[in-house]
């Protein structure tokens, strides 16, 4: 079971993440965005951004990054097969735009326990350039408990 006294746990930054054009392109399209300052550099920069911008949603692949030595902390002790993802959100300062080099730094910011499963609510704050604050994700985790 997940150990509550986890909460509050704070980890190293990530490896930084150079934001590519194209990757915010491909991630843009996959999303379905229509939005032009996701795949014109005239239209963003006439929008008053150095170069395209990334859909909202982008910053998930930082945050999963940043989720990967959680799972594998053992004083953690989240089971991944007994994950379902309860909730996800993000909360921006500014858009990430290509050229952005991204780190991720987490926060397991509560544990609540609800019969024999936990809810495990992790906050990844996502930093540009070494020190500013462009995002933060907000990632729940169901921990299903035991037969």
């Amino acid at each position: 079971m997940v150990n509550p006294q986890s909460q509050g746990k704070k980890y190293p930054a990530t490896e930084p993440y150079l934001v590519g054009r194209e990757k915010i392109r491909e991630f843009a399209k996959a999303v379905q965005s229509v939005n032009p300052l996701n795949f014109d550099v005239f239209a963003a920069q006439a929008a008053g951004y150095a170069d395209v911008i990334a859909p909202p949603t982008f910053a998930v692949f930082i945050q999963e990054h940043s989720l990967g030595p959680v799972l594998a902390d053992p004083d953690v002790d989240i089971d991944f097969s007994r994950v379902v993802h309860g909730d996800q959100r993000f909360v921006h300062k500014r858009p990430i735009v290509a050229g952005d080099e991204l780190t991720g730094v987490l926060e397991i910011a509560s544990i609540k326990t609800l019969g024999a499963h936990a809810m495990v609510t992790m906050n990844t704050d996502i930093f540009a350039n070494g020190d500013e604050l462009v995002c933060t994700a907000i990632s729940t985790l169901v921990v299903r408990g035991g037969e």
